[in-house]
């Protein structure tokens, strides 16, 4: 067992954790919460050994393996499968090994080698990475696909894979499903209650920490408190210990009472259409568990629209795609005020399709389509993270929305998403991945939509800031439709399910657990004819596979040379700019007699600025339209 022992751990000059204590029991599984920045990530680089303590003890047996998931992937040439494999090195120098000693012909080697292999059932190694590779939402032919030749977010997927392929003693594994679709974090849940190690889970997904972990290690106020139980039971012992609490009590009661009554109202709301049912039930386990997030920094509310149009959009007959490539046929679909609609569906089947084509970010194909004049969309994707301007600060973001307002009716519009003090004056390059969702967030609820459409909303929030964000929606008046692999946001804010599949969007009715089900039977369906053409090889379908890989490959080859070149250009600007602004810093070059060289400097940085920003404009056009490129062409496949 692991026994942390009155640790103190420092980071700078902030304290994360002081006189802290906690026992890791074999076997166990606990899953690791917290407000971010309390040392989550910390307290799992110390039990990896590249931490040091500052004071206490932490005993971590020599003996255990430790497994964790990589967080860069290097374009590597090899294939996916093959570096999955490598993330069992004994097995992986044992098969290298073997390769050698039939190259050379080293009978007696290849026997030994063969022997080893035997015993530690190195034979099955292979089989179970192509079975996590095909869990994580990897096709059979992606499987040889070169690791360069995917994305970021797929990068992860094999970085997971990696991680999950040997049984090591200790696994920890930080926001597992933040890259991962619904199907993936279904048998990733799966994978992890039959997992027979010790597990260490940090995950803001609290329906996926539900099912895997029977422990809770909140780190609050420097130390480790320890939970018995799931986390709602977390939660509700949290609730009680807070009740405890005088400080906290007057507090408490006011926002229970707060709770209660917006509980109340929108209950009754739901409880006059026969579909939103499960929505009375949520809300009563929200009821039960407001206690709980009394001490939440989040506070927000979605206004009333402007305009409430009916209907909002109309699509009869509608086919998206990309370009000659249609993704998505005869979409029926009607939006009107009060709309609630989750898409389930694998990856690839074209959800985030329909979501650019009712945000109008592409242009419908063919079929009868009706945008409402007083449409207005609050649109929420992962890629307006990285639209957003870098020095700019959170209030300077929402002065461009709305010039006319003052600077301190802002700051407190933003103190609700935690942006408070300082903290809204601050340029947001420095932002972590979830300060800039909460700021994307912020603007999309300052903007008064009246049709929300959500792509992966919870990606990077913390569990504080997404049970803000289900209460919030719970109170919103328009349309919604959600994409996500939160089941908790899903259960909690969808009135009714559509299933995109096989080009079609049907509805699917009002129980996201017929989802699983229905998952489960389709992979069976598909495993038949899997085997069939397993043994058949299939060689004309992969030969044609691989003939359009490589024609597609070569496609996008001068898109890759033409952002290689940039980036390049970008690392070379960077520094030359960086100098400029350093000798910029020197107080002594304002002087009289250096005004010559200043001058000279300044026209350098205006110039070097420009050059640098054309640059980054180009490259982001570019890799925006390299994933586009990859998306129509995976998601045809």
């Amino acid at each position: 067992m692991i026994q942390i022992s009155d640790i103190e751990l420092l980071r700078g000059p902030k304290c994360l954790l002081k006189n802290a204590s906690a026992t890791l029991f074999p076997q166990h599984k606990v899953g690791l919460v917290g407000s971010n920045g309390c040392g989550k990530s910390s307290l799992f680089a110390l039990l990896k050994g590249e931490l040091q303590l500052d004071a206490g003890e932490a005993k971590i047996p020599k003996e255990w393996s430790i497994a964790s998931v990589k967080q860069e992937t290097p374009a590597l040439d090899i294939s996916a499968l093959e570096y999955v494999l490598q993330g069992h090195p004994q097995y992986y120098a044992l098969r290298t090994e073997l390769k050698a000693a039939e190259q050379s012909g080293d009978g007696d080697t290849q026997a030994r080698v063969h022997q080893q292999l035997e015993l530690m059932k190195g034979y099955s190694i292979e089989a179970k990475a192509g079975e996590l590779l095909h869990g994580l939402g990897f096709t059979s032919s992606q499987i040889d696909y070169p690791v360069s030749d995917f994305s970021g977010g797929w990068r992860m997927r094999l970085n997971l894979a990696q991680a999950l392929i040997r049984d090591a003693d200790l696994l920890l594994l930080d926001e597992p499903t933040n890259h991962l679709d619904l199907d993936a974090v279904y048998w990733l849940e799966r994978f992890l209650r039959a997992y027979s190690g010790t597990l260490v889970l940090i995950s803001h997904d609290r329906e996926f920490l539900d099912a895997v972990v029977g422990e809770i290690w909140h780190i609050d106020q420097q130390l480790i408190n320890v939970y018995k139980g799931n986390y709602s039971q977390f939660e509700r012992q949290k609730a009680e210990r807070l009740a405890q609490h005088q400080a906290q009590f007057v507090k408490q009661q006011e926002q229970i009472a707060h709770l209660e009554k917006f509980i109340a109202r929108f209950k009754a709301k739901a409880s006059k259409a026969k579909q939103a049912q499960s929505r009375v039930k949520a809300l009563e386990r929200m009821e039960k568990l407001a206690p709980a997030h009394v001490d939440s920094p989040f506070d927000f509310s979605f206004a009333e629209p402007d305009a409430l149009p009916n209907p909002l959009i109309a699509l009869d007959g509608a086919q998206a795609g990309y370009g000659d490539t249609t993704i998505l046929h005869s979409i029926k679909l009607n939006l009107v005020p009060g709309s609630r609609i989750a898409l389930l569906g694998r990856n690839g089947a074209g959800k985030s399709t329909l979501i650019k084509l009712l945000a109008q970010e592409i242009k419908p194909q063919a079929g009868e389509v009706f945008y409402h004049q007083g449409l207005k969309v609050g649109y929420f994707a992962q890629h307006q993270l990285e639209a957003l301007d870098l020095e700019a600060s959170p209030v300077t973001h929402l002065q461009r929305l709305d010039p006319q307002a003052s600077e301190q009716s802002l700051r407190d519009f933003l103190g609700g998403f935690a942006f408070i003090g300082d903290k809204a004056l601050e340029a947001v390059a420095p932002f972590s991945g979830g300060e800039k969702a909460r700021l994307v967030l912020a603007m999309l609820v300052y903007q008064k939509p009246n049709l929300l459409l959500l792509d992966e909303p919870t990606n990077h929030l913390d569990l504080e800031m997404r049970h803000a964000l289900v209460m919030a929606l719970q109170g919103f008046e328009g349309a919604m439709v959600t994409v996500s692999h939160d089941r908790h946001l899903l259960k909690n804010t969808a009135d009714e399910f559509y299933l995109v599949d096989s080009g079609e969007v049907s509805q699917f009715g009002y129980d996201l657990d017929a989802y699983y089900q229905w998952l489960l039977k389709a992979n069976q369906a598909e495993k038949p004819a899997q085997n069939n053409e397993d043994k058949a090889h299939s060689s004309a379908n992969r030969k044609e596979q691989k003939r359009k890989e490589a024609e597609f490959r070569k496609q996008v080859q001068p898109l890759k040379k033409a952002i290689e070149k940039l980036e390049k250009q970008l690392d070379k600007l960077s520094p030359q700019l960086s100098e400029i602004e350093q000798q910029l810093s020197d107080n002594s070059l304002y002087e009289e007699q250096h005004k010559e060289k200043l001058k000279q400097l300044l026209a350098q940085q205006t110039e070097a600025a420009k050059q640098q920003e054309q640059v980054e404009e180009e490259l982001l056009e570019l890799m925006t339209e390299l994933e586009e490129q990859e998306q129509a062409f995976y998601e045809q496949d």
